[in-house]
């Protein structure tokens, strides 16, 4: 890169800095995915379904930050702060009226992590419960039984 000219200087002082992946940091409440650990959505942080994600993401990456959307209401962000406060994590409130996400928290770094899988799946969940009555019934013994 060279040297920035005068023109250079006057397009950041109208626009601010250059940013790089603007619809990622958008998306992820001002992070970009490389960074991401795990991510909830606002349903999940709402109905509280990914906290034991989040606690095990949380116990397991301490240099993390929690990034939490600002849109959502305070009262649903309670347990996500006191896991937070539990693990020594600092975490912000990020609002941005311009943009609207779907995204109810991120736990993320300040650099690159390349995890493939930051997104929780709601249904992981209930197909083990439905995995486990299925073993439990009749047909579930013989088909482990056979197997």
């Amino acid at each position: 890169m060279g040297q920035k000219n005068v023109d250079d200087y006057l397009t950041e002082g109208i626009y601010g800095t250059r940013q790089t992946k603007r619809s990622e940091r958008k998306k992820y409440l001002g992070t970009i995915r490389e960074r991401i650990v795990i991510v909830l959505t606002k349903g999940q942080v709402m109905s509280d379904k990914g906290l034991a994600h989040l606690d095990q993401a949380m116990k397991s990456n301490k240099g993390a930050k929690l990034l939490m959307n600002g849109d959502v209401s305070h009262k649903f962000l309670k347990e996500e702060k006191a896991l937070a406060n539990k693990y020594n994590i600092p975490y912000t409130e990020v609002t941005n009226e311009e943009v609207d996400t779907d995204i109810g928290a991120v736990l993320a770094y300040d650099y690159a992590i390349e995890k493939e899988h930051i997104f929780i799946d709601d249904h992981a969940d209930e197909k083990t419960i439905k995995d486990t009555e299925a073993d439990e019934s009749f047909l579930g013994k013989i088909k482990r039984w056979l197997s």
